[in-house]
This record gives structure tokens, sequence and C-alpha cells, in this order.
């Protein structure tokens, strides 16, 4: 009897190669995933096994060509698993993870593949590479390094052994969270439970409840999109209490609890890196990142850590004042500053979230960070309702550039559910190359906004548009890629690099040539009034220090938890504890990821010790947009072409330090970054 057909496993002839979703059944990852990981093997120990010496088209160009079905199976798999889950695919996905790891360290441990690449990189001044083959080159040396490639074969065995079992570790963090954000509602029902809350929110919460079949109800989800403006408006202080323990304590206890996951992690990474030869995990990643040492990264942490703090008890003062003016007759809590800071916004600048959100439509956004794209680099974004996608709330449309040539697709997946895990992210179905063909990517940006109830706008916040801004940042990083290696396309970069283009992006959505055009009320379709956006305009650093805060507290401790040299019997929360109190954390800020959900470093890990990577590149974006804001045109061509040439579309050809250099002149200083957060004098 014939087997029934795997459309992972055949040709995709959908326009533009998209993956045929709809066909797709979770069944069909288990076989694909055993051919694609057989087959790729049979490739690396083909390529190993070359009785020809080493080459860099027999070796690096055939790394480069090989797992092609391997990679169209994991990004279709891992699209799915993040975006629209549910228990077959977590089944799957807590099947496959330590899979994958294996099948990954038996390819960057094969000791013969590993001769034939230090035998290239010995030769490499004689081998006439291109630049970017160079790099090519350097990188997989590094990388087979790092996996422990020159270890002998017991340290090889072990390694091997914490590297499966830290991806059995992520994904069961990663799935006790979404069980927490899946089974946790509050329900408000009647007036006085939605006391204080605006229409926006309202229309939101109504849509939430609809969706569980609470018609007349109203929910608020752990969804950050939905429980940050509940904490900024709700007048119930005991129900934004209930809110803000429940966000908080997201893997924190019963079955969910992340406490253990967390302790042997730390503790196997720890191990990982004294095998490498490395002091700690947080020495073993950042030596091969931007930063290089702990010492550099704390120290920039805490030239930014100093001015922030202060500036958050200035305002816990004002706020506790506020709330004693009121009669509250409380000290502040956490879940009482979201609450008073925004009264005391209107207060000292004249503006609230409620005033700013009827003019920030979902739709007006994309088609402001469309026009962006296309007045910097030239880029047109036509809708196509022709591609198939996984969910039916997912928006496609196909990239073209000046000249008309198809750039890519660009796949906008905005709203929060219940299937899809928490958070912002930019991810690829397929990456730019030039080894295969004149391949072209497939770009998804993955959101959790509020979705309105029928016939209500989608509404954003300020910090949602800005969130919109930076992740676009991110999928023009993968579309402009104009690489010929795989290794190196787009994000392929160094962590404290990667969020550059992202954080410079968000720039251009803060300036008033941006807002003018396109923040208008979704009522009356008037442009937001002039003296409105030049008070938004002036507020921006409102609140700087406890946004700075929060952040710089998490990057802290993750740097922290990696700088122990072993971690056996981890103590997590009273290790936590003894973090923020050595910094002096204020009690009534929370950081802004807690350890237990803090899933950019315990669940996959791929920003393990390098939580700092955001403040490391926003030092650069300040100095960077700077560049545009000399020459007094935020869109000046010259400097355009600039930044497309040596960041958007360089991907990873060249040493970060060295692209921002051609793109700027320089290297960055702190005080840009200073200047745009509110704690150093502007110049005059």
């Amino acid at each position: 009897m014939t087997p029934p057909a795997n459309p992972l496993l055949e040709t995709w002839t959908a326009p533009f190669g998209v993956p045929p979703f709809a066909a797709l059944k979770p069944e069909h990852f288990r076989d694909a995933f055993t051919r694609a990981f057989d087959g790729h093997a049979a490739e690396v120990d083909a390529i190993a096994a070359d009785p020809a010496a080493p080459t860099f088209a027999n070796t690096i160009e055939a790394l480069e060509r090989s797992g092609e079905l391997l990679a169209r199976v994991s990004s279709v798999f891992w699209v799915l698993a993040g975006a629209d889950t549910n228990e077959p695919i977590q089944e799957i996905e807590r099947e496959i993870s330590p899979l994958s790891a294996r099948h990954w360290n038996r390819i960057s441990m094969n000791a013969d593949l590993y001769r034939r690449i230090e035998d290239l990189h010995r030769r490499r001044d004689a081998l006439g590479l291109s630049s970017e083959q160079a790099r090519v080159l350097e990188r997989y040396r590094t990388q087979y390094r790092r996996a422990g490639a020159a270890l002998d074969n017991t340290a090889k065995a072990r390694l091997a052994e914490i590297t499966e079992r830290l991806a059995t570790l992520g994904t069961s963090f990663g799935q006790n969270v979404l069980a927490d954000e899946q089974s946790w509602t509050l329900v408000l029902d009647g007036e006085a439970d939605l006391a204080g809350l605006p229409d926006f929110l309202r229309a939101s919460a109504r849509g939430a409840a609809e969706e569980r079949g609470l018609a007349g109800k109203y929910v608020i989800t752990l969804s950050r999109s939905s429980v940050e403006p509940f904490l900024t408006f709700s007048a119930r202080r005991d129900l934004r209490q209930k809110a803000f323990e429940a966000w908080v304590a997201r893997g924190d206890a019963g079955k969910t609890d992340n406490k253990a996951l967390i302790a042997e992690m730390v503790a196997l990474r720890a191990e990982r890196a004294r095998l490498l030869g490395y002091p700690s995990f947080a020495h073993y990643r950042l030596d091969d990142a931007m930063a290089k040492t702990p010492d550099a990264v704390r120290g920039l942490l805490d030239r930014v850590w100093t001015p922030a703090r202060a500036k958050a008890l200035t305002d816990r003062d004002e706020l506790q004042a506020l709330a004693d003016a009121e009669g509250g007759g409380f000290k502040l809590a956490p879940w009482d500053w979201r609450y008073y800071s925004e009264k005391l916004r209107k207060v000292k600048c004249d503006i609230d979230e409620g005033s700013v959100k009827p003019y920030l439509q979902l739709d007006r956004i994309i088609a402001a960070a469309f026009h962006t794209a296309n007045r910097l680099f030239g880029l047109r974004f036509a809708p196509r309702d022709d591609v198939a996608t996984w969910h039916p709330d997912v928006r496609v449309w196909e990239v073209t550039d000046a000249t008309g040539r198809h750039r890519g697709l660009f796949f906008g997946d905005y709203f929060s559910r219940g299937s899809k895990h928490s958070g912002a992210w930019m991810t690829t179905l397929r990456d730019q190359e030039k080894l295969a063909g004149d391949i072209r990517p497939l770009v998804l940006n993955v959101m959790n906004f509020n979705k309105a109830g029928d016939g209500e706008p989608n509404l954003l916040s300020f910090d949602d548009a800005r969130t919109l801004f930076h992740e676009f940042g991110h999928g023009l990083h993968a579309l402009l890629s104009d690489v010929t290696y795989p290794l190196i396309s787009g994000t392929g970069v160094s962590t404290d690099f990667v969020e550059l283009p992202s954080q410079l992006y968000e720039h251009w959505f803060e300036r008033p040539e941006i807002l003018r055009e396109f923040a208008v009320h979704y009522r009356t379709g008037e442009p937001m009034p002039e003296d409105l956006l030049q008070r938004l305009l002036a507020a921006r650093t409102f609140n700087s220090g406890f946004a700075t805060v929060e952040y710089v507290a998490c990057a802290l401790v993750d740097l922290d938890f990696h700088l122990l040299p072993s971690a056996h019997n981890l103590d997590v929360a009273g290790f936590e504890q003894e973090s923020l109190q050595k910094i002096g954390m204020p009690d009534e800020i929370v950081m802004r990821h807690r350890p237990t959900h803090f899933g950019h470093i315990f669940s996959g890990g791929g920003y393990a010790s390098a939580y700092y990577s955001y403040m490391w590149s926003e030092v650069m974006d300040a100095d960077a947009f700077d560049a545009f804001a000399e020459t007094g045109d935020i869109f000046d061509p010259k400097t355009a072409k600039a930044l497309h040439d040596n960041i958007y579309s360089a991907g990873g050809s060249r040493d970060p330090a060295e692209l921002y250099t051609a793109f700027r002149g320089r290297l960055p200083t702190p005080e840009a970054l200073l200047r745009k957060r509110g704690f150093a004098p502007a110049e005059v």
C-alpha cells in the first residue's frame, strides 16, 4: 500500500515557493524530520570523507549547500511552534529539540570535517578567496571550535550530552510559560470592574471575551498588549494587583514551575564553558561578540544604571506624592507604577495614552513602516492574497525595489491568540542567498497586539507602534540582504549587532515627518493635532528611568547567572533577589522579564549572557541616527545608501565593528544613548 503523500517532502509549487500550509498536518513533521536529518548527515559525511584535498568549494561551499530539506522542514515547523501551536505540535517539539541538538552535535564535532576546515584556514592566504569567502571560512572555523570540535572524545561526548539536555530544558521552559499565559484570564463583569478603562481597552477586552465564549463580559490576558494597558488605566487597585502578580509569576509555581529547569540550565552552561576552556558561560558567550568580555558589558550597563536608577527614584517619589494626594494611604507598589505614571504624565506633559492611541491605527502604522522603507531604500510593498499562510489573520506583501525587481515576501502576523507565544519577533521561512541561485527571502514579523472586535479599529499604544517598527527593522535586515552564502545572510550576525537595524528603524517612527502623515484619528481621519504631536514628542523621555531600570536589571541578572563558575543546587529565587539587592533595585519596579519567564535567555537561550545586546546596539543606533540628523534630512540619500550598503544588505559579510565604521566613519560612544534616554544634557 502506498503511504500517503507528505507535503513537506514534495516540491512546493505555490507562488514564490511558499510552504503549503493548508495541507500540513502535525504528523507530517516526524517523517519529514527523520528523512531530513538522515539526508543531511549523509551529505556531511560525504564531505568529510572526500578523498580529494580540501578546497573552499568541496568543503565550505559543499557544507553551505547541504541540508536543504532540513532547512525547509525546520523553518516551517518553528514558525508553527511559535505562532500557531497546539498540543500535537508541542509534543513533536519536545521530541525534535533533543534530536536536532544531537544531529548538529554530530556534525559540528566531526573530526574529519574539522580537519578539512582547519587545513583551509591554515592556507587561507594562498586560496585566492574573496572577502566574503574569507569571512565565511573564518565563521565556520570559529563555530566548530566553539562547538567543541577540537576537544578529545571524552569531552566531546559530555558536551553533546549537555547540548541535548539544554535543548530539552529550553523547550520545556517555553512551553511552561505558554501554558501559564494560556490558562490565566481576568474576567471583568460590570462597570465597577471596568472603572478607568478607556473605550479602546474595553473594546479589545470585549473581543477577547467573545473569543472565549463570554459574550457580555470583558477579558484581560497575560499578553503584554492586554495586561500593560490594564495596569495603566484600571482604577481598581485590587484588580491591578491580581493581574500584575499573575503576569510576573509566569513559570514560577506548580506544574509549570521553571526554577529547577533554570538551575539545571545554568549549571550545564557553566560546565560547557569549562569544557571549552572558559571560566564561565558569560566569558564563553561574549568571546564571539562585539563586547568580547563581561567587564565591557558591565561597564556599559553600570554607566547607564546609575543615572537611570536616580531618575527612577525621583519619579517614584513624585508618584508616591500623587497617590498620597488622592488619599490612597498606601506605599506605592509595582502594580501602581504604570497607573500613577500615566496620571503624572498627564500632569507634567499634558498628555496621556488615551489621547494618543486613537491616532495610532495598526494599518496606518504598517503603512508608515512601508513608507519609511520606500523613502530610505526604494522598496515597495504590494498585498498578495494568493499566498498561503498558517493562520487567517496573517497578511502577505510582495516586496520589490525601485527597479521593480522582486526582493522577497513579507508576512505580518499581528494579533495575539492562544496558539501563539507571547512577545514579538522576526524570523524567516527562507533566507536570501546566491549560492544556489537568486534565492529571495520569505520574512516574517510576529506580534501580539490586541485584536479589536468586529467593526472596531485596531489601535496601538505608542510602545506597540514602536515595536512594529523595531521588528520591521529586523525584517528589512533580511529582505535587503545581498550576500552569496547562507551562513552570513540577513540577520546572521553577532547578537549585540543584530539589534542595530531594528532599534535604528524605531527612530523614524518617532519623527514628526512620519507622525504628521500617518497618525490620523480613526473616526475623523484628521491628523494628530500639532500641539498634541509636539507634546507627545516632548514626553518621549518621560518615565525613562523606569523603562531603563526594568531592562538593565534583566541584563545584569542575566550576566550574574552566567558568570557563575558552577551552579549546583542553585536557589534561583534567592539568587535573583541577591542580584537585585546588589544593584539597589527599587522595590517599586520589577524586572521586565523575571527569570522564570525570561524566554530570551532560557527558552532556546539565544540571548543567554547577551540580553545586554539591546543596550549595546542602542549605543550604535543613537549614534547612527545622528548621521541623518547631521545632514538635516532624515531620508538623506547619501546616508541612506551608506546605511543600506554597510548595515542592512551586508549581513555578516564583515566584522560588525568594520561594518559600522564603514557606515559612520568611526565607532560610537555612549553619549548619544544617554541623550536619547534623557540622562545627559542635550547638545546646544
